[in-house]
């Protein structure tokens, strides 16, 4: 594969990256304090005290690609054909802090740096909106200011909070102002709490190799499984990586959920409206983030339908050149083409 990556939409689509994560420094810093100090769980020790401290080129490259929202940037989408990156706050973003008061702070301060750099790159950059979830009020005010005042087109959660989902009704605010705005919530993967994460640290598996796939995947179930798109019919919420294999298991999903409705073995598994499978088709959105793979991506767009499948490259953590190729060269019709690079995200986002 040696096509030239060029953007502009020499192939008749603009590519628009969905999943690009950025970083400050103050978070970092906190993250690495924490770490130090033993107040992170098992999953931020073993994710950050990794990145945060490894003199590894993995790892020093990947820091000074998530502080880059300037020239660097910018020359690594033009390298390889990136028109648009929409950004967000990266993964766990403020969720593990203990201090609620620093933890505010901290992503107020992350949108509105955002912010400046996507006004001062508006034909490249796009953001979304980070929150706090600690605070549930306070981060339903955060999504209304950050699509107001800040021009945000989506909302960024790094999925669980301290080990909480968002199925929990404590957190309906967030779901009330993403109601209210029209905003698209992305949930994004973390790794996964110490309530679940032994035998896949033990292994190496606790990171994007395997266990923030599990994590998250159980997320959406959750809030399916809830009602949330019962309650919120418009709601849309987007993950990444294929759709954290949710796809794949459909079938047996189905089946097996609406076996546990019939047998009210759960106290929480009630009636829904509508089968998983049909609610993955009109509220759900899956991205190719990490997951540059022919055979999977044409499978989700034949599970959940050509509209609900958008690239993403996972920048920093995965800036290969050629998995962009491998997205040019996909054996589906040009129209789908089209959709996935391209149409898809801006009907999602509202670009």
């Amino acid at each position: 594969m040696t096509h030239a990556l060029n953007t502009g939409g020499d192939h008749g689509y603009l590519r628009i990256a969905t999943e690009e994560a950025f970083a400050t420094r103050e978070q970092i810093d906190a993250y690495l304090r924490m770490v130090r100090a033993g107040t992170a769980d098992r999953g931020m020790t073993s994710l950050w005290g990794f990145y945060a401290q490894s003199p590894s080129q993995r790892a020093t490259q990947i820091i000074d690609r998530l502080l880059d929202l300037g020239d660097q940037r910018l020359a690594d989408m033009d390298a390889t054909g990136i028109d648009v990156a929409i950004l967000s706050f990266t993964s766990p973003g403020v969720q593990p802090l203990l201090d609620m008061a620093e933890a505010k702070v901290m992503v107020t301060r992350a949108n509105d740096h955002l912010a400046d750099c996507c006004a001062a790159h508006p034909t490249r950059f796009v953001g979304m909106t980070s929150i706090a979830p600690q605070d549930p009020d306070w981060s339903a005010a955060e999504i209304r200011r950050g699509t107001g005042d800040l021009g945000f087109r989506g909302v960024m959660v790094n999925s669980h909070t301290q080990g909480e989902y968002l199925d929990d009704p404590k957190f309906d605010p967030i779901f009330r102002a993403l109601a209210d705005t029209g905003q698209p919530l992305y949930i994004h993967p973390s790794t996964p709490p110490d309530a679940m994460i032994g035998p896949m640290l033990e292994a190496g598996l606790d990171g994007a190799i395997f266990g923030f796939g599990v994590e998250t995947g159980m997320h959406l179930l959750r809030l399916i499984t809830i009602g949330i798109f019962d309650r919120y019919p418009d709601l849309q919420i987007i993950v990444g990586h294929m759709g954290e294999a949710l796809p794949y298991w459909l079938y047996r999903l189905d089946y097996m959920h609406q076996a546990g409705v019939r047998s009210q073995r759960y106290e929480r598994m009630k009636p829904l409206q509508k089968s998983i499978r049909d609610y993955m088709r009109s509220n759900v959105c899956v991205t190719t983030s990490g997951m540059a793979w022919e055979p999977a991506i044409k499978f989700a767009q034949s599970v959940l339908g050509e509209d609900r499948v958008m690239y993403a490259m996972d920048y920093p953590y995965q800036y290969v050149a050629d998995e962009v190729r491998t997205h040019d060269l996909l054996d589906i019709s040009d129209t789908a083409k089209r959709k996935l690079m391209q149409t898809n995200a801006e009907r999602v986002f509202r670009l």
